[in-house]
């Protein structure tokens, strides 16, 4: 199962709610490529300059990522991807991964959103420096003002890739290079779409529905 859609879509909320209820892998290329960065080695040196730009990182190294990833034991009944395949090149490798393991998407979901909503998503979101608690200045501020909730720290930040400068960099690029893909899937009859501006839990409904029509 794929989910598409642009960043700030609400994709890696929903894929953990998947992944409870169906036992089966989560693949997010964003936590895929935070390791990779955190390892420092050559392949996660060269993600971090891309990703701390505001840029997507190449389809070698992503497939390189992404292959080893799909090996692991909880993805033997099944998995995820999601922020994975961006662009034609890497969804034609994942159908060549696929096939030699004997096995092929499913069912592909688009989010769909307008970009001005995607900005105030995420240039609103901080966490807690200490914890790593997650808040929206509008949608999930601290109890306190100030404090984290759960560790009681003063200290924020933000993501340095947060900025609406190069969110509309990763979104231009989202139309430019992923965008294209979904008539890939579309012509094979497996691309649905979801309502991203719902809720959370409306949009766990509209995958459920889809869930259900794709099987």
């Amino acid at each position: 199962m794929i989910l598409i859609g642009p960043p700030g879509a609400g994709k890696g909320t929903q894929a953990s709610l998947i992944e409870e209820a169906l036992s089966i892998g989560n693949l997010s290329t964003g936590a895929l490529l935070r390791d990779a960065i955190a390892s420092e080695s050559d392949l996660g040196n060269k993600a971090k300059v891309l990703v701390e730009g505001g840029n997507f990182v190449p389809d070698d190294i992503m497939i390189e990522l992404v292959s080893a990833r799909i090996d692991e034991p909880d993805c033997a009944n099944g998995f995820i991807l999601d922020g994975f395949p961006r662009t034609r090149a890497q969804a034609e490798a994942l159908d060549e991964l696929l096939e030699a393991r004997g096995s092929k998407v499913d069912a592909v979901i688009e989010f769909e959103l307008d970009d001005d909503i995607v900005v105030e998503r995420i240039t609103g979101r901080f966490s807690c420096s200490n914890c790593g608690e997650g808040y929206h200045r509008a949608h999930k501020k601290p109890a306190v003002e100030g404090v984290c909730d759960v560790c009681g720290s003063k200290e924020f930040v933000q993501r340095a890739d947060d900025s609406e400068e190069k969110i509309r960099t990763r979104l231009a690029l989202y139309h430019e290079q992923t965008a294209p893909i979904l008539p890939y899937y579309e012509q094979r009859g497996i691309l649905r779409s979801v309502d991203g501006t719902k809720d959370m839990d409306d949009v766990t409904e509209q995958l459920k529905e889809v869930l259900a029509s794709a099987n």
